[in-house]
């Protein structure tokens, strides 16, 4: 792991109004009765305010028919999810009954649904930005990019924000689908973008994180991350926190538009695909070195490390003091967040590379037979 020489922390006006909770839901934790978006929050946090058992029991699952990358979302005790067949499902929360099915028309990949004011969306491999009613499956709208959607949706100001691998990144009116603002980048856009303070953040396929100004789509700044990225941000204040494909976990400094650390694991290089979650003063994240990695989000050193027995490209959520991770073993772990050390692991039989969601004392996480798991 390499440092650059630490300074003391510049305490912007963004990180100030971010200590002071006056940009409210768009930061910290997810609320326990609800997992709105692929992360949790607008920032990306994956951490939740609920507390799940650390030994958990399936409660249910459900045979979706194809491969499950899309992450669920839960609003109103409803899980919803995209499958590989091209079908979005809602299912009941409680027993794990279809409640509708949405066929869109192109195979959903990692695309994850959003639900906001009585919409769900999600995105499509043919380049489809779907609207959905989260009451009954009916069609609202439907907006076409040029290429592959495997970013997940982000809903803010009356703006659906989401990437296409055409190198844009779009805005498009949640309402009515009509394209308020795009932003060429240069390369394919394949992280959701972060948002906070009237700015919203991608990590790039370019090796560049951009940060674009919601309003109207224009950039504010960028950084050079030097590095092919796939992985979406973590938004702290002033930091951002993202894994790249040069085998290394970066932390942006915003303030300073520049790198502020960089971590590697000395023994293994591999890329982090995972989205990192931020909880506690940690950036825990998962590695195609086949472990989970718990990093001091100040100095950028490694706290601890759990080995499990393929990649982990699943993205963590913490809650309750927990770890709740899938690995491509085929295992789901719960993990210790303060050490590392494993509470509990149930074995699918199949890779697991969505990041879970987490409401009401309960867990949903699709693995890449198709089965959807809740687990409580």
């Amino acid at each position: 792991m390499t440092r650059r020489t630490l300074q003391p922390r510049v305490i912007t006006g963004l990180a100030l109004a971010l200590a002071t909770g006056l940009t409210g839901p768009l930061c910290g934790q997810a609320p326990a009765s609800a997992w709105v978006q692929f992360r949790g929050t607008q920032a990306l946090t994956g951490v939740s305010a609920d507390t799940p058992p650390a030994e958990l029991t399936v409660l249910w699952s459900y045979d979706t028919g194809d491969v499950i990358e899309s992450s669920p979302a839960i609003v109103g005790g409803v899980v919803y999810v995209g499958a590989g067949d091209g079908m979005l499902l809602a299912l009941d929360f409680d027993t794990g009954a279809l409640r509708w099915s949405y066929e869109a028309g192109g195979l959903i990949g990692e695309s994850s649904p959003a639900v906001a004011n009585g919409i769900v969306y999600v995105g499509d491999l043919d380049g489809v930005l779907h609207a959905v009613n989260a009451a009954d499956g009916t069609p609202r709208w439907t907006f076409e990019t040029e290429a592959e959607i495997r970013s997940s949706p982000v809903i803010v100001d009356g703006l659906v924000l989401v990437g296409s691998y055409d190198a844009h990144l779009y805005a498009v009116d949640a309402d009515t689908g009509a394209l308020r603002w795009k932003m060429l980048t240069q390369g394919m856009v394949h992280a959701t973008p972060a948002v906070q303070a009237g700015l919203t953040f991608v990590a790039g396929c370019d090796g560049f994180f951009r940060a674009v100004r919601v309003e109207d789509g224009t950039e504010a700044y960028l950084v050079d991350a030097g590095a092919y990225t796939a992985a979406s941000p973590v938004l702290d204040g002033d930091r951002a926190y993202f894994g790249t494909f040069n085998n290394e976990v970066l932390a942006l400094d915003l303030a300073r538009r520049e790198v502020y650390w960089r971590y590697a694991d000395p023994d293994r290089q591999f890329p982090f695909y995972s989205s990192a979650a931020l909880a506690d003063g940690r950036v825990i994240v998962g590695g195609r070195d086949r472990r989970i990695h718990a990093i001091d989000a100040e100095t950028g050193e490694a706290v601890w490390t759990f080995a499990t027995r393929a990649r982990v490209d699943s993205s963590p959520v913490v809650a309750g003091g927990h770890v709740y991770v899938g690995s491509s073993d085929g295992r789901f772990y719960v993990l210790d967040a303060d050490t590392g050390t494993e509470l509990w692991a149930f074995d699918v039989g199949a890779d697991i590379v969505t990041s879970p969601a987490i409401a009401d004392g309960r867990v949903a996480v699709g693995a890449y037979d198709g089965i959807l798991y809740v687990l409580g």
